[in-house]
């Protein structure tokens, strides 16, 4: 039995059960009913502020968007059935589902859901873009559209997007939950307070909400998807949701069978569910089932390459065979194994992670450790074995102080003293959005399932953020502009490789290691699938136990 399962649960512990499962205790015995815990909490459900991982799951569960994407990062039909594109780039037109309802709400006359029309996707985008929303997700649609002009319903199930130019990854863009389709009556009723009353056209509806307890979400009676033999989807009855915060106690309820996922692996349990080469331990085999898959996600050192900033202009950092060393000082595969468990991808390709299809090692040749050759770099940039060499600091998290650690030991054996500080993540993200950070561990998560979301990091005309390390060159320039208005995937990948070997071979980053997705779930739980964007698709889930 796992240590962790020997301890005696606190009776605070045992009221949050209580309060949480008590409620709907017997209708688990006769419901499909899937029992999932965020420990980070949720801060709404208004999908215009849908920023993190919680909110994004949770209106996934009770929004459609135009669009989405499968389990291979395919991007496929959803309120829209089909689309075309004008050959200039500039006019997209979606085709909308007829018969898709919105979810019953007290906004509507007599309750019931109103029919969804291309009206409706006007609204929720112009919501997006006007100031008054104050929506984090404005940014998708600013200087890619005129809010007045760049969204029309030509007809109840007709909607065109009009761009000011070409930007081929639009289409990724209005996958993400930002674009979820929302009921203006709703809105407009509940102002503010929207945030706890969602509506929309998913395949689960609201029912409960007891901020930092528990959340309720049941079937939507009337969803407009049906699986192949006919049956209406959702299969579950009800999703319950809680919020305890302490990541031991989520993984002690999981392995009691109080809960029927969870996610990540994370430190206060990681080495008694899983080995060090990332399989399942002894204890867990044939209990629990193991998912991984890419994430889109790339954790990395950055470097502050601005040559104007006073703070480089005597530092080593300010020399790319400087940096180079660095990224060939220390051991990724080390880090993958003996820190995360073998649920990472060493970063052996360029800033695009794997689970992208325009990632792939044997064109974009990324770092490996090499020590010889570390060194080597280290004395062409003038401090052969370190000498000479003035201590650098790296600026990073408490959660990633091991890392942080790791690499500064090994750098250490090759002549480089790097002094780790430790600072809130706000405060260094802050600092390294107003370049006071020369060394800085970070990482980026794709927006939507494009490298271009990546490639977005180095483009000299973008402020911090995306571009914290200030790079710019001309090269690397023009072919992100090329690339946004260019439709054959096949040569826009050919694009991002040669981008991406431009920041290999300039340096202004260190990829560490690439991100997996990790779902533990219990056998009983039949049909859940992921993808690289770690998007939580429920729909066609059940729950069978013998």
């Amino acid at each position: 039995m796992p240590k962790i399962l020997k301890k005696n649960i606190k009776w605070t512990v045992v009221f949050l059960l209580l309060y949480c499962y008590g409620c709907y205790k017997k209708a688990d015995s006769h419901k499909q009913v899937f029992r999932m815990n965020m420990a980070e909490g949720l801060e709404t459900t208004d999908p215009a502020f849908s920023k993190n991982q919680n909110i994004i799951w949770v209106d996934h569960m009770i929004y459609n968007t135009l669009i989405s994407t499968d389990s291979n990062l395919h991007i496929v039909p959803s309120l829209a059935k089909s689309w075309t594109v004008s050959d200039n780039g500039l006019v997209y037109t979606f085709h909308l589902r007829t018969g898709v309802y919105f979810q019953d709400n007290p906004a509507f006359p007599g309750g019931k859901g109103r029919k969804m029309t291309a009206q409706d996707v006007v609204y929720s985008f112009r919501r997006i873009m006007n100031p008054a929303t104050a929506s984090s997700g404005a940014w998708i649609f600013n200087g890619k559209v005129y809010p007045d002009t760049g969204f029309v319903a030509l007809n109840d199930s007709t909607f065109q997007l009009k761009l000011i130019k070409p930007f081929h990854p639009i289409l990724g863009i209005l996958t993400m939950p930002y674009c979820s389709i929302v009921p203006h009556e709703v809105v407009e009723k509940w102002g503010k307070d929207f945030r706890r009353h969602p509506c929309g056209t998913g395949p689960f509806e609201y029912k409960y909400w007891d901020e930092g307890q528990a959340m309720i979400l049941v079937k939507n009676p009337h969803y407009w998807e049906f699986d192949s033999a006919g049956h209406r989807l959702p299969y579950l009855d009800a999703i319950k949701i809680t919020f305890i915060a302490s990541k031991a106690t989520e993984f002690l309820l999981f392995v009691q069978n109080e809960l029927d996922f969870m996610k990540d692996l994370n430190a206060s349990y990681k080495d008694e569910i899983l080995t060090k080469s990332g399989k399942l331990q002894k204890d867990f085999e044939g209990k629990v089932i193991l998912m991984k898959k890419p994430f889109l996600n790339t954790e990395y050192l950055g470097f502050l390459v601005d040559t104007n900033n006073a703070l480089i202009k005597n530092s080593p950092i300010r020399l790319k065979d400087f940096r180079l060393a660095v990224n060939y000082g220390f051991d990724r595969s080390k880090i993958a194994m003996y820190l995360k468990n073998n649920t990472v991808i060493p970063a052996y390709g360029g800033f695009i992670p794997a689970g992208l299809p325009s990632y792939d090692t044997s064109k974009v040749h990324g770092y490996r450790y090499d020590p010889v050759l570390a060194r080597k770099y280290l004395a062409e940039a003038g401090f052969p074995e370190g000498k000479g060499l003035p201590p650098i600091t790296l600026y990073s998290t408490e959660e990633y102080a091991d890392i942080s650690n790791y690499v500064a030991n090994q750098l250490q054996q090759i002549g480089i003293t790097a002094n780790v500080n430790i600072q809130q993540i706000g405060m260094l993200r802050e600092m390294a959005a107003k370049s006071q950070a020369p060394f800085f561990r970070a990482d980026w998560m794709a927006d939507y399932p494009d490298g271009e979301s990546f490639l977005a990091c180095f483009y000299g005309k973008n402020p911090a953020p995306p571009n914290y390390s200030r790079f710019s060159n001309p090269v690397f320039d023009r072919l992100y502009e090329k690339a946004l208005t260019e439709n054959n995937d096949s040569t826009r990948y050919i694009l991002y490789q040669r981008m991406d070997s431009i920041i290999l071979a300039n340096a202004p980053v260190v990829p560490v290691y690439y991100d997996e997705s990790v779902f533990f779930i219990h056998p009983w739980v039949k049909g859940l699938t992921n993808n690289a964007m770690e998007l939580l698709d429920l729909k066609r889930v059940r729950i069978v136990k013998e």
